[in-house]
């Protein structure tokens, strides 16, 4: 095994003080309860990060002493449960603060998921400042939960979204983005990492482009926070959003990382308890930032998993996983591509954990449903971003999408797969 040993280049990725020492990938897999599965009497072979990724045990453990030894409902208690568990909390919001390399704790807000994130900047931030006759400016990489929150903003109130092409690769044309950013533009989303094609934007070109005319930045980092370093603070972006369940980490946490200035202005998401300061008949005075997003009982034990699965990805260290997972990208691209009948949808310059492709005279479904038959787990269809299908002209493809554990042994039995599907259809 190669050694490396490199410090993380967001010094918030070193939580613990911890420093990865290579990447032993049958050392990671053993952290993964599910991977000993076996489907159909196969060894499973989980290509579907992209939809949701496993959990190591660290994050499984975290969150049943929670419930073992910690539950109680934070930040009003006086009791020692209580008090614990808040504890538990705002360490996570701390750890997520690192993850991110925010300035601050009160610059991350809990919420479900990136989707609710998002939700949140559009019907606050965006309802407070776009006017009939302004403009929303998106891409055509767009997963939904980016593109219909800014969809409803805009009908709302007499609004124009605006659409930033992509070439036949995948890649932005950036030149577009410069034609499309006016007057009106009152705020610009972006994914980090296409979750149908893979493609990594340049986001702090974008960001700088955007500014440039005092134009916000919301990221959508869904895809990019499982397996790429990402410094908020050298992005420059104004809101950053990801989920939990896809960084290894529980499902129904999410994050939405906002710039204080902004956060401190923009009025409050959901009414209730916690995000108040105080409440008569005649006005209620809303907290501090971040809890006056933070309506209700928040999910304690997934921000306690969440916590736990961000401290093992910085001990694996950020780098690490990017560059095994770029190594197999690369491996599986070249292999896949190699079949007869198969075209890769998605050629981008930049690419992260993200395979795409079409079969000739094969429905993406059925490559799906065969390969499932031998334990592998990809996902096929839209993938939540029909427009991208309708760019390269397809209702669907079939999506292999790589996690730190995946090996290149999987992708050679997923190749093995594929070439059997060729001789069902032959």
């Amino acid at each position: 095994m190669t050694k490396l040993l490199r410090m993380p280049s967001n010094p918030g990725q070193a939580v613990a003080h911890e420093i990865a020492l290579g990447f032993d990938v049958e050392r990671v897999r053993a952290d993964f309860p599910i991977l000993q599965t076996k489907i159909h009497g196969h060894n499973l072979v989980y290509l579907d990060n992209a939809a949701t990724s496993q959990k190591p045990k660290a994050a499984i453990a975290a969150i049943t002493r929670y419930y073992e030894r910690d539950n109680a409902n934070i930040h009003r208690g006086v009791h020692y449960l209580s008090e614990r568990a808040t504890a538990e909390f705002e360490a996570a919001r701390k750890t997520v603060q690192m993850f991110l390399n925010a300035l601050h704790p009160a610059e991350i807000v809990f919420v479900r998921g990136a989707t609710e994130a998002i939700n949140l900047v559009a019907q606050t931030y965006g309802r407070a400042t776009v006017s009939a006759g302004d403009e929303v400016v998106i891409t055509a990489l767009e997963h939904h939960s980016n593109i219909v929150p800014w969809q409803m903003l805009c009908e709302e109130k007499g609004a124009m979204l605006r659409i930033v092409p992509i070439n036949d690769d995948g890649d932005l044309i950036l030149e577009e983005l410069d034609r499309l950013l006016g007057p009106r533009t009152k705020i610009v989303a972006v994914s980090h990492v296409s979750n149908a094609l893979g493609t990594v934007n340049a986001i702090t070109d974008i960001v700088q482009r955007s500014h440039a005319k005092n134009i916000p930045v919301l990221i959508d980092g869904a895809q990019a926070a499982p397996r790429l370093t990402v410094d908020v603070q050298k992005l420059g972006c104004d809101f950053y959003a990801f989920s939990g369940h896809k960084a290894y980490g529980p499902t129904g946490i999410g994050i939405l990382y906002g710039k204080s200035d902004l956060l401190e202005d923009m009025p409050p998401y959901q009414g209730g308890g916690d995000m108040i300061r105080s409440v008569t008949f005649e006005k209620t005075i809303y907290n501090k930032i971040p809890h006056k997003f933070e309506a209700g009982t928040p999910d304690m034990s997934g921000a306690v998993g969440l916590n736990a699965a961000l401290k093992y990805l910085n001990r694996l260290g950020m780098d690490n996983i990017a560059a095994h997972e770029a190594e197999l990208l690369a491996y599986a691209t070249d292999a896949i591509s190699r079949i007869p009948g198969i075209r890769v949808i998605g050629t981008a310059k930049e690419k992260a954990g993200v395979l795409s492709f079409v079969m000739e005279g094969v429905h993406p479904h059925d490559i799906g449903t065969i390969l499932d038959q031998e334990g592998i787990a990809i996902r096929t269809g839209h993938h939540c971003a029909q427009p991208v299908m309708e760019r390269f002209g397809v209702d669907a493809t079939a999506r292999v999408s790589l996690g730190l554990y995946n090996t290149k042994q999987e992708i050679d039995a997923l190749v093995r797969g594929i070439h059997n599907i060729r001789k069902v259809f032959a």
